[in-house]
């Protein structure tokens, strides 16, 4: 299978500046700036390029929301969302481990093309090895007179999941609560500080060497339709080989999960949750669905951000209900009412099933608190606390009927 962001992993120091160039590294950084600007936007637009950190918006598109310099003078910025806390999610860690000037060639494309001559890499707090790795490939970087007049400012997290939504993050940024905004306006015309803010995480600028490279047609047709390039799927749970493995838009799951040695144990597959635990779970008649945005949402699921946690026959829902609901309840900032109290009822009622004590009522009731959270809160987060719940009843009706007398 074409490779674009894992083709030199096999190099065991891919991560140091030497290593990368003479493999072709920063060549790609070289021609974007004898590139008029409109032109690499356009490259990236006939990509087919769409957001890898969850939206799948596509990116081309985005960055032409940016408003021009002689409509809206003074700076603009390029944030890279390092801040990956969706469970069953460590791709971009991976990535930045091994491959941290990839990125940086990306962010300087993307850089060159907003006009950011500030641009920030926020990091989760807990990734101090790869904070560390991201800062000696800066200052090589620069001591290789690479970074030309952008500066690039390391930031970190401070554990919050609710950072790695893109206005919570901004604020965040900023000194601020983590409290997501209320759009419009979209961060691409009043961002950090008020300023024209692209947003894009770790995966997504790193695929820019190989558009610039090679032409966003190329990378178009690797992938499937409206959908281009590759993805990297974090496969985790019950599968013989955890790991990260890159594979084309649009590869059948099954295809996926042959990759990883299939489920454990030679056990049945009970689910696959194909973006992180905020994603409704496809089931085996799923398998031959392809991995791209367009059509895992017409399973009625999403991509996500690549987090596939495989779940075998021996797995409860109501448990992995509970399981999830417990850490958005815990993950909540609060900001939204029908979240913030939503999440812990939900929560409440799956212990109470757990515990053996589910009463007549509690999986209608579950199914109502989250048909009343859902499309009524700010953020995702508080979208994903209606939607687990009423997706996994819906999935496995049996596992939560057996939790409740005369059931």
């Amino acid at each position: 299978m074409t490779k674009i962001l894992t083709k030199h992993f096999d190099e065991p120091k891919l991560h140091e500046l030497e290593t990368y160039r003479r493999l072709g590294g920063y060549e790609a950084l070289k021609k974007a700036l004898g590139m008029e600007r409109k032109a690499l936007q356009e490259e990236v637009v006939k990509s087919n390029l769409r957001g890898l950190g969850g939206a799948g918006f596509p990116v081309g598109f985005k960055w032409s929301t940016v408003p021009p310099e002689d409509k809206v003078p003074g700076p603009r910025y390029v944030v890279v969302n390092c801040d990956e806390s969706e469970p069953g999610c460590f791709k971009d860690r991976v990535l930045v481990t091994r491959a941290p000037h990839q990125l940086l060639e990306g962010l300087l494309i993307a850089s060159y093309v907003i006009g950011s001559k500030d641009s920030f890499i926020f990091i989760r707090g807990e990734y101090q090895n790869q904070y560390d790795i991201l800062e000696k490939a800066i200052a090589e970087a620069d001591k290789a007179g690479l970074l030309g007049d952008v500066r690039i400012h390391l930031m970190r997290g401070a554990g919050a999941y609710i950072s790695g939504l893109d206005t919570a993050l901004l604020e965040t940024m900023e000194g601020k609560k983590a409290w997501p905004r209320q759009p419009p306006p979209f961060p691409t015309v009043a961002g950090l500080m008020g300023k024209p803010t692209v947003v894009n995480n770790v995966e997504t600028l790193s695929m820019l060497p190989f558009i610039v490279r090679e032409g966003g047609e190329a990378f178009a047709k690797i992938g499937s339709a409206k959908n281009g390039g590759t993805v990297l799927f974090s496969v985790s749970g019950h599968v013989e080989n955890e790991g990260v493995y890159e594979v084309p838009m649009g590869t059948k799951l099954r295809d996926v999960l042959a990759l990883a040695g299939g489920v454990k144990g030679g056990r049945k597959l009970k689910c696959v949750i194909p973006g992180g635990t905020s994603m409704p779970p496809l089931l085996e008649k799923d398998l031959d669905i392809c991995l791209d945005f367009d059509a895992i949402k017409a399973a009625g699921t999403m991509l996500g951000a690549g987090g596939m946690i495989v779940l075998d026959e021996t797995v409860d829902a109501v448990e992995v209900a509970h399981n999830i609901e417990r850490f958005l309840t815990h993950e909540s900032c609060g900001q939204c009412t029908p979240c913030r109290e939503g999440s812990n009822w939900s929560e409440r009622i799956l212990h109470r099933l757990l515990e053996g004590k589910g009463q007549s009522g509690d999986v209608e009731n579950l199914s109502r608190v989250g048909e009343n959270i859902t499309g009524k809160v700010i953020c995702a987060l508080g979208d994903t606390v209606g939607m687990v719940t009423r997706a996994w009843i819906g999935k496995f009706p049996d596992d939560f009927k057996k939790r409740v007398p005369n059931g």
